[in-house]
């Protein structure tokens, strides 16, 4: 017995020792040089094949190829009972049927979605591997999951451009070439997005694969791992005001609890930190609001670094802060998340359960009505978070209407139903609130967003359960070829149409819209409507099939018309009714450009459109030929010192020719006030000599610095549908402004989207001097030079990729907007 014993100590210790630590794998020490990506995931790897405390999963992967994974990490007796943990969380909180009382807590740690902030996945490793040598103990009624990387494209740009650079030894001077990134830095993903603030629009690919296994967990806690300024030592919850409504006092208490048992061990090694200022918990998409309205305690934890750093940089109070530095403090207070969970993991447990209850939920339920386009653009949104919805069953709905702001009612027949009755009811009530309620308006992103406005739906909000019918599999559209057709029409008005008429172009058909309503065969058809005659595409092999394939691919239903003369209104040979150029593009990327902008442009391009551009970098843009290109894309960013006196002179002359500028947000103020540019800024009106701003206290100056700022509102514009620039739009349209930048109405040119005087944000926070130089200004227009255009966008029309009613716009702007010439 004593030898078998023995044996058994024998292999337990031998087995053991096969583990290594992330020195003894890698061969260098945490913190001495930033790790490739994949070397994480090997390193992963390794721990779940030698350890029974650990296993390693690959949720899917990034747009460059690179996995996107996650460890949990338990308990043996734990992890083979996992399922079983997993399934009895989401019975308690009505997200699978049955019943439980689990009192396992569940903590997920976020690493590194900030690819340039990338001391978090080194400390990923440690906080790996202390849990299963150290802290074995604390994973006895707790499951932890680690993602040690959210943001592996940013990530390996980052280090791998770092690696490239970096003096040897490291420079800690500031000025070093190894302490400022080239453009567009490691900070977003792929295509440029922030993930951080993609966690409810999920518009990237990293965030759609990522929530499907979030909503299969629902953790209790959860830590999005950040870097900040390197002047800024270590910030952690509880969080910064405004905390939005829907958290619960737990949720506020607990995060003051976590704060503090951090506290404990940064004062014992004399490390700084700091608390309750700057992040705020208001705006859904972040790391820390996103799982907090989800009944997590969500957290954002933020060392000092950030993508200056390096491996080592001398702050301005001239202290030396060090990778290695960084990585021991997010390391502390990752394992003082996971010790602080195991210590409450049954309150943790009570109190979630509890903020999932529907008991005395209200019966509100948001009431939408739209074409369905717009309903299916939204349900695949609410799809991708499991949030539930059906459709009336009812002929009329009152309530308070969103867009008149004021009660009212309409015909709810077929309408979206999404009820707050629902374990998500948290969230459905922060998605489509008119108003967040703001304790400060000085937040830290944007303070409105609600989905009605943004999918461009009417919408009631009912204080009353509305009857609904099951959701149904809707039918599919399906066209058939007729020989005998001269041309098949197609109305315009949602994406779906703008994918199909990319396809179109891409497949060499000929398309054209008509500039006017037309009526044929007593089918009533609006401006912007698509044309497909046979006589134009007499050449192309297969048109009909083509044409109809593509159309039922999108889901666009044709009419075949068996004549080109219209009841009224254009025929199809008309002036009226003109062709679509096949547009060659240029994107401007690089120095001088946002890189957000251009990569919400790009993926627009690429993900949501599917039309080829050509993206042309600030370094040589000067120097191509641009009489290759018929539009322009300009993204938000700041030219005139960039292109001077001559780049400028050279710009409009090609405009003139018949080139096509799109500008959007700060790129408009590069035109603005320039020789035979009819485009105004419209600057604020002065003040008082004698009220002095100088004498206001040094304590209220920031708040009373936002009066002049504008953080992210709904405003509600008046739109000329009847330009080609709005076609496919009503005559309102609620653009969501980002800042207090205002444009004069355009006195030559055509103002298509535009404030009124006395303009009000109808949602979020507008401040009241921004607000005083708004009224009577340009939202979107059009300035004709020569035989070209420029197409101003003030507001940003694919801000993140999550306003779907103003992307149409950037279509119209492409294909319709100056359409004076066809080009071969």
């Amino acid at each position: 017995m004593k030898n078998f014993t023995w044996l058994l100590c024998f292999l337990s210790t031998s087995l053991f020792a096969q583990l290594q630590s992330p020195q003894e794998f890698l061969g260098y020490e945490v913190g001495s040089q930033f790790s490739r990506h994949a070397d994480v995931v090997n390193y992963f790897t390794h721990v779940a094949d030698q350890s029974d405390m650990v296993t390693y999963h690959t949720y899917g992967k990034t747009n460059e190829y690179r996995p996107l994974t996650y460890a949990i990490i338990s308990t043996q007796e734990n992890l083979n009972n996992i399922e079983t943990i997993r399934q009895d969380n989401l019975k308690q909180i009505g997200m699978m049927p049955g019943s439980a009382a689990p009192q396992v807590a569940i903590v997920w740690l976020s690493y590194n979605v900030h690819g340039n902030e990338a001391s978090s996945t080194e400390a990923s490793m440690k906080t790996l591997y202390e849990l299963i040598t150290q802290k074995q103990d604390w994973l006895k009624n707790t499951v932890v999951i680690i993602d040690p990387c959210v943001n592996p494209d940013g990530r390996d740009r980052y280090a791998n451009w770092y690696n490239q650079v970096k003096s040897t030894p490291y420079n800690t001077r500031q000025d070093a070439t190894e302490h400022h990134e080239p453009w567009p830095g490691g900070r977003p993903n792929h295509y440029l997005f922030d993930l951080n603030r993609d966690w409810a629009w999920a518009t990237q690919v990293e965030s759609q694969q990522r929530l499907k296994v979030y909503n299969t967990w629902m953790p209790h806690v959860h830590v999005d791992f950040h870097e900040q300024g390197i002047n800024e030592p270590y910030y952690f919850a509880p969080a910064a005001e405004p905390f939005h409504e829907v958290i619960t006092d737990w949720q506020r208490d607990f995060q003051t609890q976590i704060g503090k048992n951090h506290a404990k061990y940064f004062d014992k090694e004399g490390w700084l930190f700091f608390t309750r200022e700057r992040f705020d918990l208001l705006y859904p998409s972040y790391g820390d609001t996103y799982p907090t309205f989800m009944g997590a305690i969500g957290m954002t934890y933020e060392q000092a670094g950030h993508g200056r750093a390096g491996l080592a940089i001398q702050t301005d109070e001239g202290n030396v802060l060090t990778l290695k530095d960084r990585v021991a403090h997010h390391t502390t207070t990752g394992l003082s998340t996971v010790e602080i969970a195991a210590q409450n993991a049954k309150k943790l447990n009570d109190k979630f359960k509890q903020f999932f209850s529907t008991a005395n939920t209200p019966s509100t339920s948001y009431v939408l009505k739209g074409t369905s386009d717009q309903l299916d653009a939204l349900t695949a949104l609410l799809d991708k978070h499991e949030i539930q919805y059906g459709y009336s069953t009812t002929s009329s709905v009152k309530g308070y209407h969103l867009q008149q702001q004021k009660q009212g009612s309409f015909n709810a027949k077929d309408a979206l139903i999404v009820s707050a009755k629902q374990p998500k009811s948290a969230m459905v009530n922060v998605l489509f609130e008119q108003n967040a309620k703001l304790s400060t308006p000085i937040t830290y992103d944007i303070t409105a967003w609600s989905l009605p406005y943004a999918y461009g739906l009417e919408t009631i909000v009912s204080k009353n359960a509305v009857s609904v019918k099951p959701n149904e599999t809707r039918k599919e559209v399906t066209n058939v070829v007729n020989d005998s057709a001269v041309g098949y029409i197609t109305s315009w008005g949602s994406m779906k149409d703008a994918q199909f008429l990319a396809a179109l172009l891409q497949a060499n058909i000929k398309v054209r819209f008509t500039e006017k309503p037309l009526n044929i065969a007593n089918k009533n058809f609006g401006r912007g409507s698509l044309i497909i005659t046979k006589s134009d595409n007499l050449k192309t092999k297969n048109y009909g099939k083509t044409i109809n394939d593509l159309a039922s691919k999108f889901g666009r239903e044709l009419f075949a018309s068996a004549s080109s003369f219209a009841t009224s209104g254009p025929d199809f040979g008309s002036p009226d009714v003109k062709l679509i150029n096949k547009q060659r593009i240029a994107v401007l990327k690089g120095d001088e450009t946002s890189s957000l902008n251009y990569g919400e442009i790009w993926h627009f391009f690429e993900q949501q459109l599917n039309y080829p551009t050509t993206n042309i970098d600030t370094e040589y843009f000067k120097r191509i030929d641009l009489n290759q290109y018929d539009v322009l894309v300009m993204p938000n960013g700041y030219y005139g010192n960039y292109l001077g006196e001559k780049g400028m002179e050279q710009l409009m002359e090609w405009i003139r020719n018949g080139g096509k500028v799109i500008a959007l947000s700060g790129a408009v103020s590069t035109f603005a006030g320039q020789k035979g540019i009819d485009l105004k800024r419209k600057d604020a009106p002065k003040k008082d000599s004698t009220q002095t701003a100088s004498l206001i206290p040094y304590a209220q100056r920031e708040e009373e610095s936002v009066k002049n700022y504008i953080t992210g509102a709904i405003f509600k514009t008046k739109v000329d549908n009847t330009h080609p620039l709005g076609f496919g739009y009503n005559n309102d349209y609620y653009t969501l402004k980002l800042g207090s930048s205002a444009y004069s109405y355009l006195p030559n040119g055509y103002n298509v989207a535009y404030l009124e005087d006395g303009a009000k944000p109808v949602s979020g926070y507008a401040g009241d001097n921004a607000l005083g130089n708004l009224g009577k200004t340009l939202v979107f227009g059009e300035e004709r030079i020569g035989s070209g255009a420029i197409i101003y966008m003030v507001d940003n029309p694919l801000f993140r990729g999550f306003w779907e009613n103003g992307k149409l716009f950037f279509v119209n702007a492409i294909f319709f907007a100056n359409n004076n010439k066809f080009r071969i």
